[in-house]
């Protein structure tokens, strides 16, 4: 792949996401965290609920309910069962309580050595004074046994229901992971419909899948049928057009051999000349576009400095009587490794412009340190119109409003016999194979053109 075509993938595109089985499982993983978290957070509520709420309303209510017992049955004796334990001291003698409980205030406390969920309350009545200690093993049993083990095994169920989700879902879009592999290992220039036939899906793709599919499959046979129609199209142009216009170039030169042609007839002739060239250098270039999506262009190093020098040779002739000087100035001897044919075009068309443009003066080509500049004294470009000149078929003198016309670009097309897709063309191969081209024009100054080769190699010319 061209480094453009690279370039061109890379500007404004955001880099991809993580693939759809990833994206699930990240979201699967994220569920079950927030299941647990919300167990634990449930949990801590739930102790938080069970110590701060019920054991102790509990105790506060069986104090309540002691006291008002003993005002009716002073004999009553002091709580003692499995989980609640009491201490009565009578007019503030603890000689009975063990020694951990004694000077403890009135209110809930927490001994050191208590288990979970056992708590002291101290409770006065008159002098009296009643010290309950609950033992919370059988709660914290209790707790497990029907908290727990319910909770533990609902979060099994959640994870396992959890599990069993993200395989059906990983099912479900394993199809479409299937697909994308397919398109992206398709082969852009021979695409094979059979690829997307629903009888290759994996597992049991569902309704939507399968018409993704189908539709692939005949956008796949739609890109072979246009190939193939553009293969064709490409054989037989380079065919049937290149044979009528060499001989229309070979009828010309022999009208031009003619000695007693008068010089209206030779002028037309030279136009007619002019416009095959034109022709056969627009058809190659078009038919070297076509191709190179076919089968790659042949690269070849290629002497800029040459190449140039030829293409003013060849364009000498357009500027027939005109006093215009074509020179070509060098700083370097520059050498890049492309395609002939295309640079061959590109700069042609450039220069080539220049002089159908450029009325009188000069048209000047400056080979530098990895660039190319072609400059006129033509009639330039109007400021309006600099957005407009690589549009295909655009042409300054098809206004009848624009007063200024252009210099490299379109100025006397007409009469110069150009279409308007030169620099087009240009700019096409400026962004296929990364070769930045600018434009600065003056109107009725003239124009000039900076192409930029970023991989040329230069070296400096020997000093006379």
């Amino acid at each position: 792949m061209n480094s453009a075509d690279g370039a061109d993938g890379a500007d404004g595109a955001q880099a991809p996401r993580g693939g759809l089985g990833r994206r699930l499982g990240r979201a699967f993983l994220l569920q079950a965290v927030a299941i647990g978290v919300t167990a634990v957070i449930g949990v801590w509520a739930a102790a938080f609920t069970i110590e701060e709420v019920l054991i102790k309303q509990a105790l506060e209510q069986e104090a309540t309910f002691f006291w008002a017992l003993r005002e009716r049955q002073p004999d009553t004796p002091s709580p003692n069962t499995l989980n609640l334990t009491g201490y009565l001291a009578l007019a503030g003698d603890e000689h009975g309580l063990p020694q951990e409980l004694r000077g403890l205030n009135s209110g809930y406390h927490r001994p050191s050595t208590s288990a979970d969920f056992t708590l002291v309350y101290v409770s006065e009545h008159g002098p009296d004074r009643l010290t309950l200690i609950f033992d919370g093993e059988q709660v914290r049993e209790l707790s497990v046994f029907f908290g727990l083990a319910p909770l533990g095994l609902v979060l099994v169920v959640l994870y396992l229901a959890a599990w069993l989700s993200y395989r059906a879902a990983r099912l479900a879009v394993s199809p479409v992971e299937w697909l994308a592999r397919e398109v992206h290992s398709l082969d852009p220039e021979r695409p094979n419909a059979r690829a997307f036939s629903a009888q290759r899906l994996p597992g049991r793709p569902d309704k939507e899948v399968v018409e993704l599919a189908d539709a692939l499959a005949r956008l796949a046979r739609r890109v072979n049928e246009f190939l193939e129609r553009e293969r064709n199209f490409t054989r037989d142009a380079s065919h049937e057009l290149r044979s009528p216009l060499t001989v229309i170039r070979l009828a010309a030169d022999m009208l031009l051999s003619e000695q007693e042609l008068e010089p209206p007839a030779r002028n037309s002739v030279l136009r007619i000349k002019r416009a095959a060239n034109d022709i056969e250098e627009l058809t190659e270039a078009f038919l070297l576009l076509a191709r190179e999506s076919e089968r790659g262009l042949s690269l070849e190093t290629v002497s800029v400095n040459d190449l140039v020098a030829e293409e003013i040779d060849r364009v000498r002739m357009l500027a027939g009587d005109r006093p215009l000087r074509l020179r070509l100035v060098a700083d370097c001897r520059m050498q890049l490794d492309a395609s002939q044919k295309i640079l061959s075009v590109m700069l042609g068309n450039l220069l080539r412009n220049a002089v159908n443009y450029t009325e009188e003066g000069e048209v000047l080509a400056r080979i530098g340190h990895g660039f190319v500049e072609i400059s006129d004294s033509g009639i330039g470009i109007a400021r309006e119109e600099m957005d407009k000149v690589f549009r295909p078929f655009f042409r300054g003198d098809d206004d009848a409003q624009a007063a200024p016309k252009h210099g490299v670009v379109a100025g006397s097309a007409r009469s110069r016999g150009g279409q308007g897709v030169g620099l087009t063309i240009v700019k096409r191969l400026s962004d296929r194979f990364s070769w930045p081209v600018r434009i600065e024009s003056t109107p009725d100054v003239g124009t000039r053109v900076v192409v930029e080769f970023p991989d040329a190699r230069c070296e400096d010319l020997p000093v006379d």
